[in-house]
């Protein structure tokens, strides 16, 4: 762990560095304990060309500085940081919001849909702050290992507190009681955001300037996604960094998150438009029950149905009916995302689970049966995913044919909850960055979808 405010001695290190790398043109020769500067005697304490400046130990500074210069903030960890820090920024103002609803004493709906946004704004920068450490070189791991190891302690409480809140909103509490866990996790975001901004100094990564932007917020927009009869909406939002100059060019990082706690909710309907079917002299298919769950990176699905095959032959001018298979099963598909090589969404899936016996056991693991479902089951998954949290259409018009994803996964928040995490970039020349940051300020400006509009835009 570097010395709190060694970045503010990097002068007087260099300084010290140049005077051990050339003393002779600074220094005249000297003889005993003295030297000369100018024809002139100094003392022990003064300059020679064998003892430093009084009080300056030049190794232990040099020390410092290669250790300062080995932690220092990459442009892209820079462009990462601000990021970061905005959506914790953000998730603070959400909770603000939340207790005043609170102390309005408004209803459970309203304060569940607030408990939602302030529960994605957390998660956002708690999963910014992952990334930026997962990106760390060997030499910030070793370097920055005392303050990581504080802001991972400072991330476990928040994400405790904000769980404990979450629960309570679901039993709908009582409001005192919320209240006194919403300042308990105000206190754990606190905490966190504290750590930052010390992760932030020992990186050598300056705040700011007042008055200047240093990340856009995306306000959430909802996205409906339909399924024959059955419609489901999609909350995307997102947070784009300040832009880092790069070789001529400018470079904003993009991460936006997509809510699909609403397929979840709907899973079983979903799965019912895309794999029932009853065909007389065929396969009959019937989904009784659905459920989409997160484990970790991978997202689950899990479909209990009925399954019959049925052959149809015609004997002496009369038709047949044969019923050839009967039966329940359980097929679990498990699915990862990833970005294909043209820069688009798709889901790895994979079959897992099956729990059937007899024939129908045998055809969902070994014949094209399983994989025919397995298939259809990953394709609605991936239709939400791309139509709901489509990654350029989250972003001003401007800014879309600049933009490309480079990484995707899927998240759980606290309560089970699946939501999906796109990390990008927008790449601009300097001719056209002036038009993509109005575009971008204009868009954080604007009210979430579904709110109440400022008092100064309603017309009168």
């Amino acid at each position: 762990m570097l010395r709190r405010g060694s970045r503010a001695t990097i002068e007087r290190i260099v300084l010290a560095a140049a005077l051990l790398a050339c003393p002779c043109a600074l220094f005249a020769q000297h003889g005993g304990g003295g030297g000369r500067i100018g024809g002139s005697s100094t003392g022990g304490g003064g300059l020679s060309s064998g003892n430093h400046a009084s009080g300056v130990d030049a190794k232990d500074d040099l020390r410092d500085f290669h250790q300062i210069m080995a932690v220092q903030a990459s442009n892209e960890q820079k462009i990462a940081y601000a990021a970061m820090v905005k959506s914790t920024a953000t998730a603070g103002a959400e909770l603000q919001r939340f207790v005043e609803l609170l102390s309005k004493g408004q209803n459970s709906p309203e304060v569940a849909r607030r408990d939602k946004s302030f529960e994605e704004s957390i998660e956002t920068a708690r999963t910014l702050n992952k990334r930026l450490l997962e990106g760390f070189s060997e030499a910030q791991k070793s370097g920055l290992k005392e303050i990581t190891k504080r802001l991972g302690k400072a991330d476990s409480e928040l994400a405790q507190q904000a769980k404990v809140l979450d629960q309570e909103v679901e039993a709908n509490a009582a409001a005192p009681q919320m209240v006194g866990s919403a300042q308990n996790l105000e206190r754990a975001l606190t905490t966190f955001q504290r750590e930052q901004a010390d992760l932030g100094e020992e990186m050598s990564i300056a705040p700011s300037n007042k008055g200047q932007d240093s990340a856009f917020n995306l306000p959430p927009v909802k996205n409906k996604v339909k399924f024959a009869d059955q419609a489901i909406t999609v909350i995307t939002s997102g947070v784009v960094s300040n832009s880092v100059a790069e070789g001529g060019g400018n470079t904003f990082a993009v991460q936006l998150t997509a809510d699909m706690s609403d397929l979840q909710q709907s899973i079983t309907d979903v799965l019912r438009a895309r794999l029932d079917q009853a065909d007389r002299c065929g396969e009959r298919i019937a989904v009784q029950t659905g459920a989409l769950t997160p484990r970790g990176s991978v997202a689950v699905v899990t479909t209990q149905l009925h399954y019959e095959r049925w052959t149809c032959n015609t004997m002496f001018g009369r038709e047949n009916m044969n019923e050839m298979v009967e039966g329940n099963g359980t097929i679990e598909v498990k699915m990862t995302p990833a970005v294909a090589e043209d820069g688009t969404l798709r889901l790895v899936a994979q079959l897992g689970r099956v729990e059937a016996e007899g024939l129908v056991g045998e055809l969902l693991r070994s014949s094209t049966l399983g994989e025919t479902l397995r298939d259809k089951i990953s394709d609605s998954v991936l239709s939400a995913l791309r139509q709901g949290g489509d990654f350029k259409a989250a972003l001003p018009a401007g800014a879309r044919s600049y933009a490309t994803l480079r990484r995707v996964q899927f998240q759980e928040t606290g309560l089970g909850h699946l939501i999906t995490v796109l990390d990008g970039e927008i790449r601009v020349s300097n001719e056209n960055l002036l038009a993509v940051t109005s575009e971008l300020r204009e868009r954080s400006l604007q009210p979430p979808e579904g709110s109440a509009p400022r008092p100064e835009l309603v017309a009168r």
